[in-house]
This record gives structure tokens, C-alpha cells and sequence, in this order.
């Protein structure tokens, strides 16, 4: 069975965050000012258990989700992963577990852990290849060799292609276009960019920092032709392109200036239980209080995924203003990407 919203999109995607914590502190997600050694994350009693995530997952499946992102926070800081992955794995009818990382914790034994598990592919987020420019970034004095080294990591261990994300910000690390493509070219993975996005209100957002998905086309077109490619998938979220010179694929995903609302099939459950239907959205809907006070019945939780997903008409970026910019969202670093 399928569920689908308002706009006839259906429910394909499920991006599980599971911890709030990251061991970053990366400028324009989770910024020292607001998550310094005073912030108050998540107690673990507050955080779903892996039973429930697998619980809530197999509903989900039942209603046509076919593909699991595990995100964060940073997932790896999260104890024994490996175990929720592999119970993730055993869930009839979904064909693809990913997870989204920035690597520094995936060293080659963890990597091959993951995939014995049950781990299709790696993300990995990487926003410089400038050694300064990534320090100044994650704002933890953190080595941008690791963070390669983790993503050779998932590569060796068959866990790729690895996609490898990189926002992009004006004044911040809009000169690391080309040396990053510099870098991924040839290598096997493939580098995205990202359009510098108004996700929560923690990152002082404006139309102005934002580097253009047309920009970074002709950034990239001076030193590489590039050609188009047709998506994978429908609702896939990146614009993908090949170097007409075999260099490989690289893609860009334009949520600002070209945005793809219209095909967007994923939900998001936070750590701590809540759903979001928008990447963008101000408030979601509490299943841990379905799962412990309630003691719902997979029946009643089901009929409340239905509810959610056949009533919604997210569309924010094709709606996006100034003012809508503004208002309060729930953070990135609360929900994934």
C-alpha cells in the first residue's frame, strides 16, 4: 500500500535522525554560540530506543516507504549503530538503508561493520578541501585528511558510490568550488553541491550568501564542460551532470533557486520521536508519546501515519519569501537534512 498527500506525492522516503549530537560544531548548522558546553541535548531517556525506531520504521514500510536515511546529529556518535542497522535491514520491503555522516568517525573497521550490518551507501558531508578553510568550518580544529580518509573508508568497503555533500556558502567557502571538484574528479564518488538553505534560524540565512545552482554550473563549465544526466529516480533531489571528459558525475541540488517541492517523497523522525513532513517545517507529530503513554497499537499508529501524510500540502521552497525565511523552523541539526 501507498500513501499519498494532497499533491499526490507518495510516501517513498524515511530519514531517521537518531541523536541530536554532533562532535562538529560547523558554523551554519550548529554554531558554538547557540550549542556550546552549555546547551542541553537530549537525554537518552528522551531519544528512541532502537525497538521503537524499527517499530515505527516497519509501519512506515507498510505504507510504501522503501528507503531508510540514518542521519543525526552526527549518527556514528550514537552507541552500537550497527545494531539498529541491521535490524533496520530485516524490515520487509525496503530496498536501501543509507546513512549521512561527516566521516570522522568512519575508519575502516567501522565502515565494513556497517555494511555487514545491512548499510547500502554513505553520505559524507564535506564542505572544504582547503585544510583552513574545513577548520574554520566544523570550528573544532578537526583535519579535513580524516574526513577524506573516511570516505576512502566506505569506498574500500563497498559502500559507496559515496556521495559526498558539500554546502555552499557566499564569503564562507564559495572558492572551494573547483578545488573540491578538482579533487572528486575520477575518484569513483560523487561530489554534490548544495544550495546554502534557510533550514532553522540558527545560521543567519540570507538570499545574498546563497551561491546559485546556475552559478556553480558555469563555476564548474570554465575549467570542465558538463553534460546533463536524467535522474536515477523520481524525486530525486540533486541535478546530476557528467564531465565531458569522463572525469565522472557530479551533481548539484538546487533547493533554493530550483526548487523540486513537487516531487518530494520523504518524511523525517526526529530522535526524539517527532515526525516532520517538510525539511522546513515548524512542528511535527509526537509518536513517542503514541509509543509510551498511549501504548498504540500498530493499527492506531498507522492510521495516524495515513492522517499525516494524506493531509499534507508541504511546498515551502516553491513558496519561499523573505518573510516565510524568517519565521521559526526546527533546526538541521534536530531533524537531519
Amino acid at each position: 500500500m501507498t500513501t499519498h498527500d494532497t499533491l499526490a506525492r507518495p510516501l517513498r522516503d524515511l530519514r531517521i535522525s537518531v541523536t541530536d549530537r554532533c562532535n562538529f560544531r560547523c558554523v551554519y548548522c550548529m554554531p558554538k554560540e547557540l550549542f556550546g558546553s552549555e546547551h542541553a541535548f537530549l537525554p537518552r531517556s528522551e531519544i528512541l530506543s532502537f525497538e521503537e525506531i524499527t517499530r515505527l520504521a516497519r509501519l512506515f514500510a507498510a505504507e510504501g516507504v522503501r528507503k531508510l536515511r540514518i542521519t543525526g546529529g552526527e549518527p556514528l556518535v550514537r552507541h552500537d549503530i550497527e545494531q539498529l542497522i541491521g535490524m533496520l535491514a530485516d524490515i520487509p520491503g525496503i530496498d536501501d538503508i543509507t546513512l549521512t555522516t561527516n566521516a570522522s568517525l568512519l575508519t575502516p573497521q567501522r565502515a565494513a561493520t556497517l555494511r555487514d550490518a545491512g548499510l547500502n551507501r554513505v553520505t559524507a558531508s564535506l564542505d572544504a578541501i582547503d585544510g583552513g578553510v574545513f577548520r574554520r568550518i566544523n570550528d573544532v580544529d578537526y583535519p579535513v585528511a580524516r574526513v577524506l580518509e573516511g570516505i576512502e573508508a566506505a569506498g574500500e568497503a563497498s559502500l559507496g558510490p559515496v556521495k559526498v555533500n558539500m554546502v555552499v556558502k557566499r564569503g564562507l567557502n564559495h572558492d572551494q568550488i573547483l578545488p573540491m571538484a578538482d579533487h572528486f574528479r575520477g575518484s569513483g564518488h560523487i561530489l554534490r553541491f548544495i544550495e546554502f538553505m534557510d533550514v532553522g534560524n540558527s545560521n543567519g540565512w540570507r538570499m545574498a550568501d546563497v551561491v546559485t545552482a546556475a552559478e556553480i554550473r558555469d563555476t564548474l563549465a570554465t575549467h570542465w564542460p558538463i553534460e546533463s544526466l536524467d535522474p536515477n529516480y523520481t524525486g530525486e533531489v540533486a541535478s546530476r551532470y557528467r564531465y565531458g571528459d569522463g572525469g565522472g558525475e557530479v551533481g548539484i541540488i538546487p533547493s533554493v533557486t530550483e526548487p523540486f517541492c513537487g516531487t518530494c517523497t520523504r518524511a523525517r523522525l526526529s530522535a526524539q520521536g517527532e515526525l516532520f513532513t517538510c525539511l522546513f517545517a515548524d512542528g511535527g507529530y509526537d509518536f513517542r508519546h503514541m509509543l509510551r503513554q498511549e501504548q498504540a497499537s500498530d493499527e492506531a499508529i498507522t492510521r495516524r501515519i495515513q492522517a499525516l501524510w494524506s493531509a499534507r500540502a508541504d511546498r515551502y521552497s516553491e513558496l519561499r519569501t523573505a518573510e516565510t525565511a524568517g519565521q521559526r523552523k526546527v533546526e538541521m541539526s534536530f531533524i537531519g537534512g
